[in-house]
């Protein structure tokens, strides 16, 4: 057992807050790190220290490995939480963590290095026995090889960045007449985002849902599942709102989706918290497609659902606890999060500036993850996401109209935000209905506004 005393927290925003909360109802120290742009954040005073690492730019702070593993250092931090983006998922910042020998919360590099390339992923859950999506055998070469690996695994096919992620680097192509410029494209796109153009191919779905699978596993092999989250409604393939559980499933998918999970965790060895993506047909055929070794912005759904605090999980099995049984796990009701972003709500771009009124909902059940408040200048160097919203419910029904009443109550001036976008998709026939898949945003949605 390592006893962890002292955290330090990697990340900024809404995730620093709500981390910095759990690690103090652990009796445990919360450091805080903030760029110059955020040194007026409220949520630095609620640590037990907070020390500055650079400036606003994210590759001069928040990305800053050398300015991180100081400030853990000189806080004489015996761990770090990195919460999600940033250095989440870089498997040079988790090596130096352990030069240093401080613990970093999350997965080992082995493991993380298995899952971050999405082909060889895709390759390991073959073997692991779990469904995944027709696709090429690894990288495409060129496109010759993109054309010939197109024609046996049938059009429409997409062509994906290995390294991708938030849509980047991915084309679909219905016909051979398509393919070169796609290829190229996807190319370009793929080493202008992430520094690498290898791109690999898969049989598209149309109409798929994204369903993905939270999973917690100690270090000594046991491993649980906290519920699977519907994830389908999405613009320009980033997430908008979550639900758990996911009830487009019956009970048998469900099941097969869950054990596929844990088979897939216990096969790589997985240690912390994870979430295992999947796509799922028309036919309710599902398929994996990545794995986030990370905490995801959604998590606070999950929780809802099982009543489990993801984060103090995440530290105690850092420090060598084992985990419960699933069967002490219960999960129950309906959960959905809405993501409030400062942006234009019709042209969906920044919306930077002071917040003036800023009044969040309440209720038995309501649940606002924020950092902002009024008076809080929303930065233009970050991400939108200014608040989640997030709602229990007894059934489906119940949780839409709490979520729909709660929506209502949000005042913010000052700035543009996405909470009316919220609530017409609460009012909306298809989203009560369950009638809709991936693209149902960006192609039905929208146009109809």
């Amino acid at each position: 057992m390592r006893k962890i005393e002292k955290i330090l927290i990697a990340n900024r925003g809404e995730i620093a807050l709500r981390a910095i909360r759990t690690i103090k109802e652990m009796g445990k120290k919360a450091i805080a790190v903030y760029s110059t742009a955020d040194k007026d954040a409220h949520y630095l005073k609620l640590a037990d220290a907070a020390i500055c690492i650079g400036p606003a730019k994210s590759s001069e702070s928040y990305l800053n490995i050398p300015a991180i593993i100081s400030a853990a250092e000189i806080s004489e931090c015996d761990a770090i939480f990195p919460g999600y983006g940033f250095l989440s998922e870089n498997q040079q910042f988790v090596e130096i963590c352990s030069l240093h020998n401080i613990k970093f919360i999350g997965p080992s590099i082995e493991v993380m290095a298995l899952m971050s390339d999405k082909s060889k992923a895709k390759e390991v859950m073959k073997k692991a026995g779990v469904p995944v999506i027709p696709g090429s055998e690894g990288a495409i070469k060129d496109i010759k090889d993109a054309k010939k690996k197109a024609k046996e695994i049938g059009y429409p096919v997409i062509l994906k960045a290995a390294a991708g992620g938030g849509g980047k680097g991915m084309r679909v192509v219905e016909d051979e007449s398509y393919i070169e410029n796609a290829f190229l494209a996807a190319e370009s796109e793929a080493i202008n985002a992430f520094d690498d153009g290898t791109i690999y191919m898969e049989k598209f779905i149309k109409n798929p849902r994204h369903i993905e699978v939270q999973i917690l596993a100690d270090s000594y092999g046991n491993v649980v599942y906290l519920g699977e989250r519907d994830c389908s409604l999405q613009r320009r393939h980033q997430k908008v709102l979550e639900e758990s559980p996911a009830v487009l499933l019956d009970n048998k998918t469900r099941e097969k989706l869950l054990e596929a999970a844990i088979k897939a965790a216990k096969y790589i060895n997985y240690e912390g918290a994870g979430t295992l993506e999947f796509l799922v047909d028309s036919d309710k055929n599902f398929y994996f497609m990545e794995m986030n070794t990370r905490l995801q912005v959604e998590h606070p759904v999950s929780e809802m659902v099982s009543g489990v605090d993801i984060i103090e999980w995440m530290i105690r099995i850092a420090e060598g606890q084992k985990l419960f049984s699933q069967d002490e796990i219960n999960l129950k009701g309906h959960s959905i999060e809405c993501r409030i972003n400062a942006e234009d709500p019709v042209k969906f771009i920044p919306s930077p500036g002071k917040i003036k009124n800023w009044i969040l909902p309440g209720g038995k059940d309501v649940r606002v993850d924020t950092h902002a408040y009024s008076g809080y200048i929303v930065s233009p160097y970050y991400d939108s996401m200014i608040a989640k919203v997030i709602v229990w419910g007894e059934d489906r029904k119940k949780a839409i109209a709490k979520m729909k009443r709660a929506l209502e109550e949000f005042e913010v001036s000052g700035i543009k935000t996405t909470i009316n976008f919220q609530k017409s998709l609460m009012e909306n026939e298809d989203f009560i209905s369950n009638s809709y898949d991936t693209k149902y945003i960006d192609e039905k949605f929208l146009k109809r506004k």
